[in-house]
């Protein structure tokens, strides 16, 4: 099953928490080099992929860049890439990838070979209403609500967040933002 972004989504309540607990952050779109600000981003969850054997793979030009605020960013890459390593077992992997899209955004997976979600799983992930936390593999916590960060990060960026699943076979998030161009500065 895959989820779209683009329907409506029910993060009134979240969204008022998240800007009190954001302290009202402003949105500051900047250029930035892709695949450095994954690297910086994830490399505080390197030592928890190494407690659980977990590979990171990431596979990503170094000349793509992107406008988006960086704050929210690594918010979303870590967020996003501590799931997967969350829901994935002991020798399990996470690959990051990214292409630029014929519309003028890249387009970023994260995959993991995780436990995978069910159809039902999938269709509350982005609603505050709905509860969707369960324990990682190695009973880790998690509340589902960071996801609802990400996606309304996503969107403030002007892009969009997909989620393709299957149980036992992974997970892959997909979301986009803005490649940079010249007159973005």
């Amino acid at each position: 099953m895959t989820y779209d972004s683009s329907a409506p989504a029910q993060v009134t309540p979240f969204k008022r928490a998240s800007d009190e607990q954001r302290g009202g952050m402003d949105f500051i779109p900047v250029k930035l080099n892709l695949k450095k600000i994954i690297i910086s981003s994830i490399e505080i969850l390197n030592e928890t992929a190494l407690k659980k054997s977990i590979g990171l793979d990431i596979t990503i030009s170094e000349d793509i860049l992107i406008y988006a605020d960086s704050h929210m960013f690594e918010s979303i890459l870590r967020n996003l890439v501590s799931n997967a390593i969350k829901f994935s077992p002991k020798g399990g992997r996470v690959k990051i990838e990214a292409e630029i899209t014929s519309e003028r955004l890249v387009e970023i997976r994260i995959t993991d070979t995780g436990i995978g979600m069910s159809q039902e799983l999938i269709s509350k992930l982005f609603k505050i209403d709905e509860k969707t936390s369960r324990p990682g593999t190695d009973g880790e916590p998690s509340t589902g609500l960071g996801l609802l960060l990400c996606k309304e990060f996503i969107e403030k960026n002007g892009g969009k967040i997909f989620v393709k699943s299957e149980i036992g076979r992974g997970s892959t998030f997909i979301f986009s933002v803005r490649l940079f161009e010249d007159q973005d500065l």
